[in-house]
């Protein structure tokens, strides 16, 4: 550590530099206020200040010490008072001062100056740990409500089929131990179409924070953009999404992108229209008989949104039987993981998804998400998360 020291006795100076220039600081002694402070605004910049507090008087030393704080408040000041003095620290103290030592007649206090200056030192730091943690925590919670501005509350559906859709943040932990919601980049949605359509879209921006919230954002403005009816194909209606967002480097710097699986369903004809980028397959799921499976061509997913701009994709089609459900879902639910004791990484995959859904067949489809992200969370044995996780199920009656 770096410490300047202002004190009052000259014949002192090599004792503090005997007691304070151990393993790698760097120790300057001043025995003059107006060097001192010169010294203390010209730097470069040190990590601690010592200072007496009575030489020549309390009140030169006070006034020296407001001075310092001036241009150096970030950084600690212990103070050294002679014994007869102590009562008049107190200003010193409740103006800034981190800690003092008191001088005693057989300079014992000078094994007690290294500890000082760097408990004082420990002290700023966490301090300011704590404070950015605590800015941290406020910016992402007002990124996370960004994004969480553009997940519906309410999803409508035709007559015939019901609907519920659920996001859940991924969290970490920062200084202090406490969790942090962080700020996602998942997306679900359910729109009502001109032509008595419903659009399906599930969405996964890659990363947390900032970047994969505005990712999203950007996602959600050109859907809203793009009127679905000017698209006789789901696969060009992607294709088009994909060559704008190919061009925004909010989505595709450091390797940044978008999985997306977008879908139309069709409540007259029973059908389901889609086209997946980089995204999971949609399970059906049929009540009648209990069968449970991904639908569609893993072949036919194409690229991620936003890495090639020239990515072509598929339209896939299926159709929706009676008593069915069809569940889109991002990677965060299937990619809950813990590692065993061999270290071992052993994920909750499709095949959890498939049990959880195959035991809530009874139940509403608001008590079969809420069993979905119980046990994939349980399944994690207590870390939780590490991606933020969405899904779209939808029930045809």
């Amino acid at each position: 550590m770096r410490v300047l020291v202002g004190w009052d006795k000259q014949e002192e100076v090599d004792l503090l530099q005997l007691y304070l220039n151990v393993d790698d600081n760097e120790v300057v002694i001043k025995t003059d206020w107006e060097e001192f402070l010169a010294t203390a605004k010209q730097g470069p910049p040190w990590d601690a200040f010592l200072i007496n507090t009575g030489s020549p008087d309390s009140d030169t030393a006070f006034k020296a010490f407001q001075k310092l704080l001036e241009f150096s408040a970030d950084h600690p000041v212990v103070g050294a008072v002679e014994q007869n003095d102590v009562y008049r620290i107190a200003r010193f103290l409740t103006s800034g001062m981190r800690s003092y030592v008191i001088r005693d007649q057989n300079k014992d206090y000078m094994f007690l100056l290294q500890a000082a200056l760097s408990s004082a030192i420990d002290a700023v730091r966490a301090e300011r740990e704590r404070l950015i943690s605590e800015k941290l925590r406020q910016e992402i919670d007002s990124v996370r409500k960004l994004q969480e501005s553009i997940i519906p509350r309410l999803l409508e559906m035709p007559s015939g089929y019901g609907v519920q859709g659920r996001y859940e943040p991924s969290e970490i932990s920062v200084y202090g131990g406490h969790p942090v919601t962080m700020a996602g980049g998942d997306y679900y949605n359910a729109l009502p179409l001109p032509d008595g359509n419903i659009a399906l879209i599930v969405g996964d921006a890659s990363g947390h924070g900032m970047k994969a919230c505005m990712s999203i954002m950007t996602l959600h403005t050109l859907i809203q953009m793009f009127p679905s009816k000017r698209y006789r194909k789901t696969s060009d209606f992607v294709r088009e999404i994909n060559q704008n967002l190919s061009n925004q480097t909010i989505v595709n710097d450091d390797g940044g992108f978008i999985t997306l699986l977008y879908g139309v369903l069709n409540p007259k004809k029973h059908t389901f229209e889609w086209a997946a980028a980089g995204h999971p397959l949609p399970i059906l799921q049929r009540l009648e008989d209990g069968t449970i499976e991904e639908v569609g061509d893993a072949d036919g997913v194409g690229m991620p949104l936003g890495i090639w701009e020239g990515a072509e994709y598929v339209t896939q089609k299926i159709k929706i039987p009676p008593s069915s459900r069809l569940t889109i879902y991002t990677d965060g639910l299937a990619e809950a993981f813990h590692d065993q004791e061999d270290g071992t990484h052993i994920e909750f995959g499709i095949d959890g998804i498939f049990e959880i859904l195959e035991k809530t067949a009874d139940n509403s489809l608001e008590q079969t998400i809420q069993a979905l992200f119980n046990a994939s969370h349980k399944f994690t044995r207590g870390v939780g998360r590490h991606d933020d996780t969405s899904m779209l199920i939808v029930h045809r009656n």
